[in-house]
């Protein structure tokens, strides 16, 4: 047996160890369902900051997120400002959640939103939402899983085996310990997470030959490009405009990632932490200390350094490396050709797993100089694939049990009832999850795209949970169906059903673009008809307690209009259609003399609109205490939520 695959063994055997380790002693720790379901509200402030961080940004960061780089090139790369995007959610939402949470006991996001709207139809949507996400981006990362160990272990494991073997791993410590195992589990996923991808990236760029080769191949390879934006650049380095009139389809010019492409898809990525699972992981914490340490330097400046650096480096790089057979025959001088696409005869992103394929092949290269190394590099690959996968099958199933079997079947489920049906609730997710990776024919990236379109569209819902008292019940509940029904009709599930005429993505605006547009707009209509008095002295018992708690402090005021300018200017320039001027503003991407900083002017113009992202997150979570803990203290009026009876079952 090659020593890369022993290696391979053995950090996954310790790893498994460590992950069974946390499984039992959550399960042990377990004693009523909060402690299963949202870890007792009891997160220490580094689990939290570790463990929310490895659940944003996962296995499709970790494996898919390259290849698309490598693809599309730095047009593509403005999806690394998910950094900023993903957290700055949590910015808006998770404070004020976590206070409603710990004031009126809620355990699930169905139970908060079904309260403060006095209705369960917006219940039901929301646990939808929920397994909407939850499935799909749970089978993404399993699928891609199972594909690493295919690839690494040179096609001996297969890979629906290595998924389906991979999956109960998982499921035996997020079933046996709920909440708190993921949570203890995910900090160790996410230093792996951390550590893999700029390992990888390093690989990368030392295979290549070096900062200043890799520039120099870049070049070459923008020259080489026959897929011309618009205005006649290379789409490996530039973006084709601010908005294409045509669906992302043959017909879009210089590639799909215009101005506003970029900034819906940023909305989509956005949905990860409006997603219901992270209104649980809010709830999960003690206070909201983690919070801003989690959203400003873990996420935002820590994930956004490596992504826009490291990661770009193996995307790129992978074009010096002989995986682009056109540009090892035409620059034979400035690629290293490790991956050996030329004597394969064919370009490796064309081969099976298309970009998935990238990252193992990387990893791939040090069999021979450092087998262990391969081993490690595997083991971070499968952490960041799970840390996210197991966070939604623990959170899935504790809505599937709070939400509909306790408050419809079984009003009066004890708490060991009901973990046990949370771990029945586990195992349909992950069933589920299976079902899909096994069929989906989807690429992986764009696969947990359509779950994260679904996750953003509860962001109307929380602007009026949170901020907004005057959005009505009905309202928010047809908005979020209409605009459910939006993303899957602008996505690929809308073509399977027949729904040909405007294809994928119309006016390259992505599908969480499109729902949020039928969302908040339907929203709108129906709550101005819908205002009664008697609903709004209700809502308002809970945002004058927000506004006790929460609001800008009095001294602080004077800066409300300058955190709307410094945001409403980074989402335009940094992700939106102002990002076009960084096409050229740092030297023509025609001609490398012009580069000002030595590199194209597209990827300049991302690391310093990623640096003013991390200044703008850090002037709203800090600053504007977006993020802070509050200055009077919550008294909760009840623990939780439908757990105020003793049960019998209890010590």
């Amino acid at each position: 047996m090659e020593a890369k695959i022993v290696w391979l063994f053995i950090f996954v055997i310790l790893y498994w160890a460590y992950c069974i380790f946390w499984g039992i002693k959550g399960a042990l720790s377990a004693r009523t369902a909060s402690d299963y379901f949202i870890a007792g509200r009891k997160l220490s402030l580094w689990v939290f900051v570790l463990a929310a961080t490895a659940t944003s940004f996962s296995g499709w960061t970790f494996m898919g997120h390259p290849g698309l780089l490598y693809r599309d090139g730095f047009q593509y790369a403005y999806a690394s400002f998910y950094a900023i995007t993903i957290p700055f959610t949590g910015v808006m939402f998770l404070k004020r959640q976590w206070i409603l949470g710990k004031r009126y006991g809620f355990v699930t996001p169905g139970e908060m939103l079904s309260t403060y709207f006095q209705g369960d139809t917006i219940r039901l949507l929301t646990v939808l939402v929920a397994l909407c996400f939850s499935i799909p981006y749970l089978g993404l990362q399993l699928r891609a899983s199972g594909f690493l160990f295919n690839v690494l272990t040179d096609g001996a494991l297969g890979v629906e085996v290595g998924m389906w073997l991979l999956s109960a791993i998982v499921f035996i410590y997020v079933a046996s310990g709920g909440l708190r195992a993921v949570a203890y589990v995910d900090t160790l996923q996410c230093v792996l997470l951390m550590i893999g991808i700029t390992a990888i990236g390093i690989i990368a760029v030392t295979y290549v030959g070096g900062w200043a080769k890799l520039n120099e191949g870049i070049a070459a390879l923008a020259q080489l490009d026959t897929k011309r934006t618009p205005d006649g650049y290379s789409h490996y380095i530039a973006i084709p405009g601010v908005i294409q009139w045509v669906s992302t389809g043959p017909k879009a010019v210089g590639g799909a990632w215009t101005g506003i492409m970029v900034l819906t898809y940023m909305f989509a990525l956005m949905g990860i932490h409006s997603s219901p699972a992270f209104s649980m992981w809010a709830f999960s914490n003690n206070n909201p200390k983690p919070f801003a340490p989690q959203q400003v330097w873990a996420s935002s400046f820590g994930i956004g350094l490596i992504l826009f650096f490291f990661t770009a480096m193996q995307g790129m790089g992978g074009h010096l490396l002989g995986a682009d057979l056109k540009m090892l025959e035409a620059h034979p001088d400035l690629v290293n050709n490790v991956m050996g696409a030329g004597l394969a005869g064919k370009d490796l992103m064309e081969s099976a797993g298309k970009q998935g394929m990238l990252v193992p092949q990387l990893i791939g290269l040090m069999a021979e100089a450092a087998p262990a190394l391969v081993g490690l590099l595997a083991v971070c690959a499968l952490a960041a694939m799970q840390s996210t996968g197991a966070a939604y099958m623990s959170t899935a199933g504790g809505m599937l049990t709070r939400d509909l079997l306790k408050h419809y079947m079984m009003p009066n489920a004890s708490h060991s009832q009901q973990k046990f049906f949370g771990r029945v609730g586990v195992l349909i997710i992950v069933l589920a999850a299976l079902v899909v990776a096994t069929t989906s024919k989807d690429a992986l990236v764009l696969l947990g795209g359509l779950a994260v379109a679904f996750g953003f569209q509860m962001w109307p819902s929380l602007l009026a949970v949170c901020y907004f008292p005057w959005f009505t019940r009905q309202g928010i509940t047809l908005g979020l169906a209409a605009g459910m029904i939006a993303v899957a009709m602008t996505e690929t599930i809308g073509q399977q059903l027949g729904i040909t005429a405007w294809g994928r993505w119309p006016l390259t605006i992505h599908s969480a673009g499109w729902g949020i547009i039928f969302n908040l707009g339907i929203a709108i209509i129906v709550s101005a008809m819908t205002q009664n008095d008697n609903d709004l002295k209700h809502r308002m018992t809970y945002h004058n307690f927000l506004r006790e708690h929460a609001g800008v402090p009095a001294a602080k005021r004077g800066l409300v209009p300058a955190a709307w300018i410094i945001t409403l200017v980074w989402f335009f320039f940094g992700i939106g259609p102002g990002a076009v001027i960084g096409n050229t503003i740092f030297g023509n991407p025609n001609d490398m003399a012009t580069w000002v900083f030595g590199m194209p002017s597209i990827w300049a113009w991302q690391i310093l609109w990623w640096a003013l992202g991390v200044f703008m997150m850090w002037f709203l979570a800090y600053k504007m205490e977006f993020s802070t803990v509050p200055d009077r203290e919550i008294i909760a009026l009840q623990e939780d939520i439908g757990d105020i009876r003793l049960d019998t079952d209890q010590p």
